[in-house]
């Protein structure tokens, strides 16, 4: 039997052939021309044929580029346009085929693997350069059912292989199907509500969007999942009442959660009458989605369930993914909170899983951004020395990483940290870095908050000393006040309401309540808008301060309580400081002028935080005095 021609002979002889019957109308459509590319092109040497194709293409368009002979000219550009059909078809042909690699790949990863959900979400991670389609991922689960060879495992490893293999599959169709029927409702709950915040924020009830999506979906898991999602309970009680909780429906859920999320974000990021707006509640789904996955591994730790560790460390992949993606972003809150556009119970507690997914990544400008986000949060929480160490973790690595943007950032989080420990030369060190580094690379941002950290630090250490020098107040005040003016011309809120929060707590120290409360509305006003709970909680605190100084009873105590109760709701340990000030008064005026007081505001909080916060009240001011 005679050799097979090499390679090159060929494929040079099917690219010949095309041609040849393109010219002789012996081609009908570009179908046939990608079917014998299928059949004559060998699995693996697509680039052998792709250089010999680019060859062919080079001289018959210099050909064709030759006016000497008119004849051959046209001649070689009706061969030319042949030759670019074969081409679009193999760009084609070159997408089809690599996709099917990608899958058998991945297959063989799974079934190999010891922890085949991990790997399954490392394979369908959106985060990859070519994450799968939904196409793809139905041709995924396509090819898990009908596996047949499973290599040299044993008959009772086949058979666990090829159980989780089925239940892999049949996650993500049941997925796929609940996606289809969801896909058309992804933001009807926007429309159909006619008040009310956006966004995964407030206090739980019958509309928003878990509910409005719980009656689209046929699957008893995640109808139940979102139920409970809708009427504020935790994930983690949720979990605890599902004992039949297994592979398939964990997969199902990915499935289902991640198109929800994507389709979101990108919804909001096309929100081009405000993009502002969108921002913002972009920004309140990708974190929304990743404390449901943070909370859900608290749940799975809890539970009585087979392999719980593995839906654990899936549900901290799941959080991981879900942050990678939102650091990428252009409005990844690099001076933010995890509380930004959140309020209510909904979020208590869900910080100390966060971080947990971050422990074995490697060094990237994506950890470096989420863990800044953490820092931030863990300082709101008041737990500083774990913020310190995030924040220098998250510096070193911005540094490695030359995120610049990411660098001034934490140095402006490390001085402010560094105030709540009262280490007021240090906060000043790490300011000026800022002031210097942000000047240097033009980020107008990162200067705004470094020249409020700065004055904020020097106010306190100005009211530190025994015999302060009046001009120490106003060289730190005049910092606050540049600082300021230029978060206001960039219209950034939330630098906004720092630098105004910063000012008004400065009027305190140098005796100046008037003035403190002009710039302490303001700052309320600037947070709100921002979304950050934790500024407004704060500025409301210094707010009771002030009318304190001013003996103003009623509104201090007013103040007080819709800082007390706002900080204590996402776990802040500065809501005591409020407390301290409510108990303070109530000691100074007797209980039933204190009381009487707290009943002519009742409207005014009731309007704010509702009757239930109302009511919560007299708890915290109990939990603070035992």
């Amino acid at each position: 039997m005679p050799d097979a021609p090499p390679l090159r002979d060929r494929y040079l002889a099917l690219i010949d052939q095309v041609v040849q019957m393109t010219l002789k109308g012996q081609i009908r459509s570009k179908e046939q021309v990608y079917q014998m590319l299928q059949e004559g092109v060998d699995a693996g040497t697509g680039e052998i044929f792709e250089r010999h194709l680019g060859d062919r293409l080079a001289e018959t368009q210099q050909q064709a580029d030759n006016r000497d002979n008119e004849l051959k000219q046209a001649k070689a550009t009706r061969i030319l346009r042949a030759l670019q059909t074969i081409r679009g078809e193999w760009d084609r042909w070159q997408t089809q085929n690599q996709a099917t690699v990608v899958l058998d790949t991945a297959l063989r990863q799974i079934i190999a693997a010891d922890d085949r959900l991990s790997v399954f979400l490392r394979v369908t991670d959106p985060n990859l350069p070519k994450p799968l389609n939904l196409s793809q991922l139905q041709q995924f689960a396509q090819k898990m059912r009908s596996v047949q060879e499973l290599g040299d495992l044993s008959a009772g490893d086949q058979q666990e292989v090829q159980q989780e293999l089925q239940q892999i599959s049949q996650g993500i169709m049941r997925g796929l199907e609940s996606w289809n029927h969801l896909e058309n409702h992804l933001v009807s709950w926007i429309y159909d509500q006619s008040q009310g915040q956006l966004g995964f924020g407030g206090a739980p009830s019958d509309r928003g969007p878990w509910i409005a999506w719980s009656k689209q979906v046929n699957s008893v898991t995640l109808k139940s999942l979102f139920q409970s999602l809708a009427v504020g309970q935790s994930p983690v009680e949720w979990i605890n009442q599902r004992p039949d909780f297994n592979l398939s429906d964990f997969v199902e859920a990915v499935s289902v959660l991640r198109y929800l999320q994507l389709g979101l974000v990108n919804w909001f990021d096309k929100l081009v009458y405000d993009a502002k707006v969108g921002a913002k509640l972009s920004i309140s789904t990708f974190l929304g989605f990743a404390v449901i996955w943070s909370q859900l591994a608290n749940g799975f730790n809890q539970a009585v369930l087979p392999r719980r560790d593995r839906f654990a460390n899936g549900c901290f992949q799941m959080t991981l993914q879900i942050l990678r993606v939102f650091a990428q972003r252009p409005y990844f809150p690099l001076y933010g909170n995890i509380f930004a556009s959140f309020s209510g119970e909904y979020l208590r507690d869900a910080l100390s899983y966060l971080d947990e997914p971050l422990r074995q990544e490697e060094g990237t400008q994506e950890k470096a951004r989420i863990l800044t986000l953490l820092g931030s949060s863990m300082r709101a929480l008041g737990q500083i020395e774990r913020a310190i160490a995030l924040h220098q973790q998250a510096l070193n690595i911005a540094r490695t990483a030359a995120d610049t943007s990411c660098e001034i950032a934490n140095l402006n989080h490390l001085s402010r940290a560094c105030v709540a420990q009262s280490s007021y030369t240090e906060a000043i060190n790490y300011s000026q870095r800022a002031v210097i580094l942000s000047r240097q690379k033009g980020d107008r941002l990162g200067e705004a908050n470094a020249l409020a950290n700065l004055g904020y630090s020097e106010v306190f250490q100005a009211q530190q000393l025994e015999q302060a020098d009046p001009d120490r107040f106003e060289m730190a005040i005049d910092r606050l006040q540049q600082g300021l003016e230029l978060s206001e011309r960039l219209g950034d809120r939330q630098s906004q309401a720092l630098c105004l929060s910063s000012l008004g707590m400065a009027q305190i120290l140098i005796e100046e309540p008037q003035m403190a409360i002009e710039y302490l509305e303001k700052g309320i006003q600037a947070a709100q808008v921002s979304g950050d709970v934790y500024l407004q909680g704060q500025n409301l605190s210094y707010l009771a301060e002030a009318y304190y100084r001013l003996q103003n009873s009623s509104q201090a105590i007013q103040m007080a309580c819709l800082g007390m109760y706002l900080l204590e709701q996402i776990g802040s340990a500065s809501w005591r400081q409020a407390a301290g000030l409510l108990i303070v008064l109530r000691g100074q005026l007797g209980e039933a002028a204190f009381g009487s007081l707290l009943k002519q505001q009742r409207g005014s909080i009731i309007a704010a935080i509702g009757v239930d916060g109302y009511d919560h009240l007299p708890d915290l001011l109990e939990l603070y005095s035992s």
